[in-house]
């Protein structure tokens, strides 16, 4: 069978190894695919991976020998998987594969904004210590956790890890969801966003972008914030309106914020958040150490593998 993989690079931009594709099917990999480049490069597939290209009602129409449609990802929102379910088409997507991954990397923004590692880092090599008169110094003020209360927004298997290593940084956890659960351990409180947003002093977001959670985080939501909050993003960008928090963040409404991801991505050099004082930005890195892109792999070829097989494994429509 023929399996293209339409955009490969940032699962697998040469640190890991297709074979457990290769092994499956005839395969032809691409680490970029633009829109207008996809009936070309798709039409004689029976099995499409992707992971930000998308599929669309037209296209798959376009595409009458397609069958399987991996998602080399959590969110597969790319695919339009209605107009696939009537096409017969399988859909399949990986649910669990960057947990740890994604939750240190929560910490390392958080640890950022509170111990301001890279500024006195920068400063020590400018020569600041060694020109110093004490044998220490710091450029801003540091922050404990211990004490501190850790706001999680969504409370799936990134938010349960999450709230783990809060715990055991001696901080208080409180967590809101969609559905209040049944049971929590019982060092963890359940409140509602706005009572969580009024009494956190980190506030960290894990739920998926839907339209009810589209731009939640707003000016009003975040005047409900402690001035001394801060606020971490490694969920959805559009979680948040952007230009909101940046002009809280340039008034002192709130005290920083780390993002990991945003709206548009990659973003405009006009994103309000780019020049927003007290903010931290990567480039949407949290899901993407080697050990976490080699599970995706793996869990997305076994998806495929199952498929083969006559069984359907994480299948979405």
């Amino acid at each position: 069978m023929k399996l293209v993989v339409l955009d490969g690079f940032t699962l697998n931009p040469g640190d890991l190894s297709w074979e457990p594709l290769e092994a499956l099917a005839d395969c032809t990999i691409y680490d970029r695919t633009a829109e207008s480049e996809i009936l070309e490069r798709a039409r004689s597939a029976e099995i499409l991976f992707t992971n930000k290209v998308p599929l669309r009602a037209d296209t798959l129409a376009s595409l009458p020998g397609l069958r399987y449609i991996g998602v080399l990802a959590t969110g597969y929102d790319i695919v339009d998987v209605e107009s696939a379910a009537q096409r017969n088409i399988v859909v399949t997507n990986v649910p669990e594969y960057g947990t740890y991954s994604v939750a240190q990397m929560v910490f390392a923004l958080l640890l950022e904004l509170t111990n301001k590692v890279g500024i006195h880092d920068e400063a020590v090599r400018q020569g600041a210590w060694s020109k110093s008169q004490d044998w220490c110094f710091w450029k801003a003020p540091t922050v404990e956790l211990m004490g501190k209360v850790m706001g999680i927004v969504g409370y799936g298997r990134i938010g349960k890890v999450v709230g783990q290593i809060a715990l055991a940084l001696g901080m208080q956890v409180i967590v809101t969801s969609r559905r209040r659960p049944e049971a929590l351990p019982p060092e963890v409180r359940w409140e509602p966003l706005g009572d969580l947003l009024a009494e956190a002093d980190v506030v960290s977001l894990h739920c998926p972008l839907q339209p009810s959670t589209r731009g939640m985080i707003n000016a009003e939501r975040i005047s409900r914030m402690k001035p001394s909050a801060f606020l971490v993003n490694t969920a959805r960008g559009a979680l948040i309106v952007e230009e909101d928090l940046a002009n809280a963040l340039g008034s002192g409404k709130l005290a920083g914020a780390a993002v990991d991801v945003l709206t548009a991505e990659p973003p405009s050099s006009t994103n309000p958040l780019i020049a927003a004082p007290n903010c931290i930005i990567t480039p949407h890195i949290a899901w993407a150490t080697k050990e976490a892109r080699a599970r995706l792999l793996g869990a997305a070829a076994a998806n495929l593998r199952a498929w083969l097989n006559g069984s359907r494994q994480n299948a979405v429509n």
